[in-house]
């Protein structure tokens, strides 16, 4: 659970920060083509306009610098999480028919996602889920295996389920599953 929350804050910090960082580019470069209001005043206009071009240039060069190498920074950071979530992918990606068996006879056959208002979805499960995302690194076993309906599957795609998501979903398992059978889910494959 504490990876999960780890890995899930800290792609959502990423995300905000690629989005303050773009809101922040964006403003740098409005600002720098507004016309200079001390420069005007004093009389420094340019006379020719290809001198004009190069002065809003060279303005929006210098305001763009400090934003665009943020944005460059946190690319990087992205492409090396990539590179992590890639190495960490388990051979095997689909379901073997006995997990396939169990982990719907341990949901009942229903949908185990969450529908509106953080309750069970009622739709019959059709598609075994990878609850933590294969894609980002999830195994391929019965402990990340979730019964879903072809809807919510397609509605959580590729997305790694928020710290809430899952506690949830463990609430829910105590009441349908055997004291005796294990309620956990999201189980992430380690680094080779």
């Amino acid at each position: 659970m504490l990876e999960l929350k780890r890995i899930y804050w800290t792609r959502q910090i990423l995300r905000l920060a690629y989005a303050a960082a773009t809101v922040w580019l964006s403003a740098s470069v409005v600002l720098a083509l507004l016309p200079n209001r001390a420069s005007v005043d004093i009389g420094q206009r340019a006379t020719t306009a290809s001198a004009m071009l190069r002065q809003m240039f060279d303005g929006v060069l210098a305001a763009v610098a400090l934003p665009g190498a943020f944005i460059v920074a946190l690319i990087i950071v992205a492409v090396v999480f990539r590179a992590r979530d890639v190495r960490r992918r388990d051979p095997v990606r689909r379901f073997s028919r006995q997990q396939r068996r169990e982990g719907m006879a341990r949901a009942g056959g229903e949908c185990e996602m969450e529908a509106g208002f953080r309750r069970r979805c009622s739709r019959p499960a059709e598609h075994g889920d990878h609850f933590y995302p294969w894609s980002k690194g999830g195994s391929t076993t019965l402990l990340n295996f979730v019964a879903a309906c072809s809807r919510c599957n397609r509605a959580k795609g590729a997305r790694i389920p928020s710290p809430g998501q899952q506690e949830r979903l463990e609430r829910r398992r105590r009441t349908y599953v055997t004291l005796d059978a294990p309620v956990s889910v999201g189980e992430r494959q380690p680094l080779p």
